[in-house]
């Protein structure tokens, strides 16, 4: 059998403290293991035992050039429930300053921020398998603006995304 999912990741971070209280007040994380200089976190919803390391690298660190010249990690993409779980966290991100885009890719609608040294992640909701209709792209595959209350309206507030997706048919969390 092959590998079937990202199981955590981990982050060089600046400072740890700041970085786990991001990622607790903003997405919802918790803390299972911290030592000076490094936090394991889990997100909400997960039976992980991490899915989140960071480890401190210091004040000095210079910010990560990838993608700037530089090969390395665009984003990792955190998936929610439903719509309304994704409006939640557009709020909190909004609110923490921390939100630099909304994309509608026709079959992901996507938040996308920073955290505080400035890695971006993607808050992701999937339209479930048996929702798709084949003409989410329409035509075009480049990402268009997101009109959440529109997709809200489209596929419920509280439709569970990624079923048939991420989530195999008949798994319930």
């Amino acid at each position: 059998m092959g590998i079937h999912r990202l199981n955590h990741a981990v982050l060089y971070v600046r400072d740890v403290e700041q970085s786990v209280a991001f990622y607790r007040d903003v997405l919802g994380f918790t803390t299972k293991l911290a030592f000076p200089g490094a936090a394991f976190l889990q997100a909400p919803g997960s039976t992980n035992d991490h899915d989140l390391g960071l480890f401190q690298v210091g004040a000095q660190a210079a910010a990560s050039p990838a993608g700037r010249g530089a090969v390395g990690l665009y984003h990792l993409a955190w998936e929610v429930e439903t719509l309304n779980d994704l409006e939640d966290h557009l709020q909190r991100l909004s609110d923490a300053g921390a939100l630099v885009g909304m994309s509608d890719h026709g079959t992901t609608k996507s938040l996308y921020a920073k955290d505080p040294d400035g890695l971006e992640f993607e808050v992701v909701w999937l339209i479930p398998a048996q929702l798709l209709t084949g003409t989410e792209a329409d035509g075009d595959p480049r990402p268009k603006p997101l009109d959440l209350a529109k997709e809200k309206a489209r596929y419920g507030a509280d439709t569970r995304g990624g079923v048939g997706i991420s989530i195999p048919v008949g798994v319930s969390l």
